[in-house]
């Protein structure tokens, strides 16, 4: 492991609204070149760490984000991890969490941080919220604890005063600086006059190595529940010539209406093979399958349970265990199983 008395980090820069500056001459946002960060964000100067830059060759708007991308970016941190104390991402916020939920999948058994962070305003105005994420972000994955092994050796994604595990969290507002959150998990990290860190939550790894898996599986669907909907309409989602894995989005504890189409297009799909996994559509709490009636079809048709898996988190873990699973019954016990801090067990 990489350790000196000056940490060493590598950013890498994908794209998204903290990597914006007016053009003078046409007075629109565009990228600037992150080679030259510190004129754009002098303040990093003054922190004790030695930072290398990586930018993708043509930056991506979040939207734009899929699988491929994620693949370069655990690639680029693996083959890089032993050159560096750790790793700053930055990301457009609107799929950060689907983002920091794939790395974690793909690099299991990190002791070093991945930090994952960006902005609501370009670094290139005035009121931007972009220059502290990123100076903070930089501060968490240099600190070390009285050993000197990092503080955070996992994923995690820094917005607005606040750490959160990256498989963790969620964007909650598309206007408001404070744009994620973690609803059932604590915070790992809070940034104050003091960075004050909750030691209790962060995660430590029990694998010996850094495993690095980054094949993901596209044939996967998300459905989202709501009242009357046309069970019909949503056939090729049970079709496995399309999908082998759906993730439901379902109501309160995981609940949903007794749609005899729908509950004979989960049967058919269990029967054919497919795997269903059972997750709330609310912003905390968890799937307790068979609480009430409206879920107890669930558990005789083989779906599983969620528990309190984030959205992003299960649609992700879908795609790393669909790649990697040697036989269904693997995979379905490791969707059940606690990976990387995903999920409460």
């Amino acid at each position: 492991m990489h350790m000196s008395n000056k940490p060493k980090l590598l950013l890498i820069y994908t794209g998204g609204t903290i990597g914006m500056i007016n053009d003078p001459v046409t007075n629109e946002l565009k990228s600037f070149d992150f080679a030259h960060i510190s004129k754009h964000v002098p303040e990093i100067n003054r922190l004790n760490v030695s930072i290398d830059t990586s930018s993708f060759e043509r930056p991506i708007d979040s939207s734009e984000i899929n699988v491929q991308h994620w693949s370069d970016l655990a690639e680029q941190i693996y083959k890089a991890y032993d050159a560096y104390d750790g790793f700053v991402i930055l990301h457009g916020s609107d799929t950060m969490a689907y983002t920091a939920s794939a790395l974690s999948y793909m690099l299991q058994g990190l002791r070093k941080p991945v930090i994952l962070t960006g902005s609501q305003l370009p670094i290139g105005t005035i009121r931007t919220d972009g220059k502290e994420n990123l100076i903070t972000a930089i501060e968490i994955a240099a600190d070390r604890d009285e050993q000197g092994e990092p503080r955070i050796q996992e994923v995690a994604v820094y917005f607005e005063y606040s750490l959160y595990r990256g498989n963790r969290s969620s964007k909650l507002s598309a206007n408001q600086f404070m744009a994620f959150g973690s609803p059932n998990y604590a915070e790992l990290a809070k940034a104050g006059v003091t960075i004050t860190y909750n030691t209790a939550q962060l995660y430590r790894t029990e694998l010996q190595a850094l495993h690095f898996r980054p094949k993901m599986s596209t044939r996967v669907a998300l459905l989202k529940l709501y009242p009357s909907f046309p069970a019909e309409a949503y056939a090729s989602l049970f079709d496995r010539t399309y999908t082998d894995c759906i993730v439901l989005e379902t109501f309160g504890s995981g609940n949903a209406p007794s749609n005899t189409h729908f509950q004979e297009a989960i049967q058919h799909y269990r029967a054919s093979g497919g795997i269903i996994l059972n997750t709330t559509q609310c912003q905390s709490g968890a799937v307790d399958q068979g609480k009430y009636e409206t879920s107890s079809f669930f558990t005789r048709a083989g779906v599983i349970s969620g528990r309190d898996i984030t959205t992003e988190a299960a649609v992700t873990k879908c795609m790393h265990l669909l790649a990697h699973a040697d036989t269904a019954e693997e995979l379905v016990h490791l969707l059940c199983t606690n990976l990387c801090g995903e999920m409460t067990v």
